[in-house]
């Protein structure tokens, strides 16, 4: 769903995808090929939210700021499950893994990775491709090629995966039993770690 505020409406490409069970208020402007999905909270009520192109802000994120703050993701961005963004800026290409909080006037250093659960305090500075975990975040060394390799291959999928909603999603009612035709889902799609660059 989609609310403005105080004049402010949100800003979506028609490329990006926004489910409907996500909320997007006010001052947010997603940019192309962007996945927001649902769950996902982004408020922009008391500052801005800008999604620079090729993010993806995945189930039961929340993106929220103190007045005045606007929070960028960079190009690219991968924020998983969970997440929280509290007034920081997330660099180009980085991924914030589930349930990791990343709190206000963070810089999150381009193509950094942020470990599920982890904690980044207020105010931190964080070098590009740092790896960065716990609670408190501490980086314990630096992101490796095949590192983030990893992590633009699956960004790749999300990327994708909006002109896939567009063009094959819709409410639909279950069935009560399994088709005999169905086909499994490793028929349907790779897993994300085995596509080439």
């Amino acid at each position: 769903m989609f609310y403005s505020f105080k004049g402010f409406v949100p800003v979506v490409h028609p490329t990006s995808f926004v489910h409907p069970q996500a909320a997007v208020t006010g001052n947010v402007i997603i940019g192309r090929d962007c996945y927001i999905g649902p769950g996902a909270a982004l408020r922009g009520d008391w500052g801005g939210i800008v999604l620079e192109d090729g993010c993806n802000v995945q189930e039961n994120c929340t993106i929220h700021m103190f007045p005045g703050v606007t929070v960028f993701l960079r190009a690219g961005a991968h924020i998983g499950h969970g997440a929280i963004i509290h007034g920081a800026e997330i660099g180009s290409n980085c991924l914030v893994g589930m349930n990791a909080v990343i709190m206000d006037r963070v810089v999150l250093g381009e193509e950094s990775i942020v470990g599920a659960l982890t904690l980044i305090k207020e105010g931190e500075r964080i070098p590009p491709r740092s790896l960065v975990v716990g609670n408190p975040g501490k980086i314990i060394k630096q992101v490796s090629d095949e590192m983030i390799g990893w992590k633009t291959r699956g960004t790749r999928l999300y990327q994708e995966l909006p002109s896939e909603m567009h063009a094959g999603w819709q409410p639909c009612e279950p069935l009560a039993e399994i088709p005999k035709e169905r086909p499994m889902q490793e028929i349907l799609y790779e897993t994300w770690q085995s596509l080439k660059e």
